[in-house]
């Protein structure tokens, strides 16, 4: 049987911690952890740490640190660490739950005997963290989707989906930044842009992040939309406003 937290050297520049085999606060708090420490302790030779749903990866540079020391050190600092849950930034997000962005709202809504407003409502209430960002520029991983609209993916992903969509699939919520494939449930979309290359920094939301959405109408998402391409943040970062 695994034992974890596990070391897995991952070719000859990386090391990938692994806590766990699921996802949930707690295993995301230990990789979160983690990785706060190594940001403050600057082993030499680390090049880069990139956070997951249940693992950390370590980028580093071979001709500095030997993966051995590498190892040595995260296990002391694995050992020190109690895990506490490390929270960054709290943002408020809109979203207009409506038009094409919204397309699956009322099927969520059938499948759980809910009406479309009690969705908007459980997903507005829900606790969300972000578990990780990845898998395309910007895309936001959120944990907290209350149980009640926990929904699988489509069967057939679609082909596309709008920037900015605000969608579930399983016990997860996500925020997309991008129009691309994807197969999980759109319930609305959001002005905020998440990711814009050029932009510094790019990515404004990080892991550890926590999100609550608030609902807006057509014409607050037309006025925000171009707000935002104009360069304006719309997202409203309100971590010392608890």
């Amino acid at each position: 049987m695994l034992k974890f937290p596990s070391l897995v050297a991952v070719g000859d520049s990386a090391l990938l911690v692994e806590f766990e085999n699921h996802i949930d606060a707690l295993t995301n708090a230990k990789v979160l952890s983690l990785k706060h420490l190594l940001d403050d302790t600057e082993i030499t030779g680390i090049i880069e740490t990139v956070a997951s749903f249940r693992s950390l990866l370590i980028h580093y540079n071979c001709l500095v640190i030997s993966l051995a020391d590498l190892e040595a050190g995260v296990g002391r600092l694995l050992a020190s660490s109690e895990h506490q849950v490390n929270n960054g930034k709290r943002w408020r997000i809109p979203v207009f739950y409506h038009g094409h962005g919204a397309v699956d709202l009322d099927e969520v809504a059938r499948i759980h005997g809910l009406t479309t407003n009690e969705v908007i409502r459980l997903h507005k209430e829900s606790n969300f963290q972000v578990y990780m960002v990845g898998f395309a520029p910007g895309w936001c991983y959120l944990g907290g989707l209350n149980p009640m609209l926990h929904t699988p993916r489509l069967d057939s992903p679609r082909l596309q989906v709008p920037a900015g969509c605000i969608s579930i699939g399983g016990q997860q919520g996500m925020i997309g930044a991008l129009p691309m494939p994807s197969g999980w449930r759109l319930l609305g979309q959001t002005p905020v842009k998440s990711y814009v290359p050029d932009r510094d920094p790019p990515f404004i939301i990080s892991a550890g992040d926590l999100i609550e959405f608030y609902q807006i109408n057509a014409a607050e998402y037309e006025r925000m939309q171009q707000a935002a391409e104009r360069g304006e943040l719309i997202a409203q970062d309100i971590t010392n406003n608890q």
